[in-house]
């Protein structure tokens, strides 16, 4: 165990219910008695995670029964510390139910999901009011955030720098439906004021983007201070250059937290099936009176959607965007499927293993 420098910004330490503690977290702690200790993730290094204890902040390795398990914890997740400072140990042994978790698919065919931010309450989606700027990655954005069980917010940074700021707003607000809007500027400070409403004390924000949209500089300009490094973006292509690179949770002087995470250029859909449909509402309002209830949207008869986009109600590249997340999404549970049949071949190899050695060893 060793002391870190307090990673939260200029709020300062806090009490475990000022980084968002509830009674369920309680509840979940109660069957613990003894050196253990409470704490928040704010950080994931290599090996290591700094954690939020009532006060302090602590830099702690997790258990070898939670590796063996896979059970690595996330940036925002509560955890169980066993803590004895008389005999230098301090780890994380457990990791407490979680209200809400942001991930997205993993590369590879297993179908694994890679974790971004645990316990979040709003996501952030943040684009930039240029070449970024891109609807269909924000329909998947959407989905992801939507399957996280937390609210997404739709933030378009830079602007300053658009010719027809309001077009973007009103494109962005087509596809978001009831998911709030917000145009600011990180670099000169224009609309930031429109995210405290979604900044109360307690409140965790996420937030997820391509790398130069201005999530650091959000959030310098959130804490009012430069805590993250940032760059220009490149003038050819503007396409921006790395600056985070690990997810790390700030508390904000007005008592909410936010989760930076490296930039990503598009989101793998993941287990996100849950979210396209709150994601394409108008979609699947419509498909209500479809004549078939599985009916795919494509070339089957008395199909209400196909009738809408015919009819000019819907356009014709925002049901395509649907029906490729619903495959993708498909995709995905074929994966998870095939991940679930090699988990159990390799449990039922190992047991096998076991009992072949066990008939061998004469001692019984």
């Amino acid at each position: 165990m060793s002391k870190t420098s307090y990673p939260c910004g200029p709020a300062g330490p806090a009490t475990l219910e000022e980084l968002g503690w509830d009674e369920n977290m309680d509840e979940a702690f109660s069957r613990y008695s003894g050196p253990y200790v409470a704490g928040r993730v704010a950080c994931q290094h290599k090996t290591v995670f700094d954690v939020l204890v009532t006060g302090d902040s602590l830099r702690v390795g997790v258990s070898g029964s939670l590796r063996r398990l896979g059970r690595l914890p996330a940036v925002g997740d509560f955890v169980v510390l066993l803590d004895q400072p008389e005999t230098g140990t301090s780890m994380i042994v457990d990791i407490l139910p979680r209200r809400s978790m942001l991930s997205r698919g993993a590369p590879g065919e297993g179908g694994d999901e890679q974790a971004m931010a645990a316990n979040v309450d709003i996501v952030f989606i943040v684009t930039a009011a240029g070449t970024d700027f891109n609807l269909r990655r924000l329909e998947r954005s959407l989905a992801v955030a939507y399957a996280s069980g937390a609210q997404p917010v739709v933030v378009i940074n830079t602007s300053d720098l658009s010719d027809d700021a309001a077009a973007i707003a009103a494109g962005a607000a087509e596809v978001a439906g009831t998911v709030p809007v917000v145009m600011v500027s990180a670099r000169d400070g224009s609309g930031i004021a429109a995210l405290d409403q979604f900044l109360g004390p307690g409140t965790t924000v996420v937030l997820v983007g391509s790398s130069g949209v201005g999530k650091s500089t959000l959030i310098n300009a959130l804490l009012n201070e430069t805590v993250q490094e940032t760059a220009d973006v490149r003038s050819r292509d503007e396409k921006g250059r790395h600056t985070t690179t690990v997810r790390q949770l700030f508390r904000l002087p007005c008592g909410a937290m936010i989760i930076d995470n490296p930039g990503i250029r598009e989101i793998q859909l993941g287990n996100a099936a849950a979210g396209i449909g709150e994601t394409f509402a108008d979609i699947t309002g419509l498909a209500q009176g479809c004549r078939y209830p599985d009916c795919r949207h494509e070339h089957e008869p008395g199909c209400a959607v196909r009738e809408a986009v015919e009819a000019g109600r819907l356009s014709e590249k925002r049901l395509a965007s649907y029906q490729r997340l619903m495959k993708e999404s498909d995709f995905q549970a074929e994966k998870n499927d095939i991940g679930l049949k090699r988990l159990e071949k390799k449990k039922y190899k190992w047991i096998g293993k076991a009992a072949k050695e066990f008939r061998k060893d004469k001692r019984y």
